[in-house]
């Protein structure tokens, strides 16, 4: 594996110390590795790391879904390992993208989102990944005001692809209305 070291520089009255960031993305790992000092969660996103062709649609109203958008979704290993970013390039021109970074202090996933919107602050998932499924929660009312969340959900997952749905869910979980889908399938 190729290290990248960095020599001990003054800049400033600062010193800089040395460091080896042998997880970084390299031409041998285009999206970097996961680093051995991280949380063993680091490897929850494992099988979408890469790059996928995609199918994104959202809903318009109760009773209708917008066309079908292609997108890029690109997954990759960043901070030396220790957390995974993701990044959407859309054909319409709205990408976004997450910093996920896992708290071991409370033992769950920290994802802010990002996107071409900009906004003063960063939304926030928190939640794990349950077997198959990476299920994450931002609090969120409905448009009529009851309590719930906007739940997102990995579903699917495998080393050929993912699919992704976005919902209201009420708090109870007995009540989804699904409001954006996304279905990949792996670049090979």
């Amino acid at each position: 594996m190729k290290k990248l070291l960095l020599i001990a520089l003054s800049v400033g009255g600062f010193q800089l110390q040395a460091q080896q960031f042998d997880y970084l993305p390299t031409a041998a790992n285009p999206y970097g590795l996961p680093n051995p000092k991280a949380p063993k969660e680091i490897r929850d996103f494992k099988e979408l790391i890469g790059s996928c062709d995609c199918k994104s649609v959202s809903r318009i109203d109760q009773n209708t879904w917008a066309d079908t958008v292609q997108m890029t979704w690109v997954f990759k290993y960043i901070m030396n390992g220790l957390a995974v970013q993701d990044e959407t390039i859309k054909a319409d021109g709205l990408h976004s993208g997450s910093i996920r970074q896992y708290s071991a202090d409370s033992a769950r996933w920290n994802v802010h989102y990002y996107s071409t919107v900009a906004t003063p602050s960063l939304r926030t998932w928190y939640g794990n990944r349950k077997g198959d499924k990476i299920i994450l929660y931002s609090e969120q009312p409905s448009p009529q005001g009851n309590p719930g969340f906007y739940r997102l959900t990995f579903s699917d997952i495998s080393d050929s692809g993912y699919n992704w749905v976005g919902e209201w869910v009420d708090k109870g979980e007995t009540f989804a209305y699904p409001t954006w889908k996304i279905f990949c399938k792996k670049k090979i």
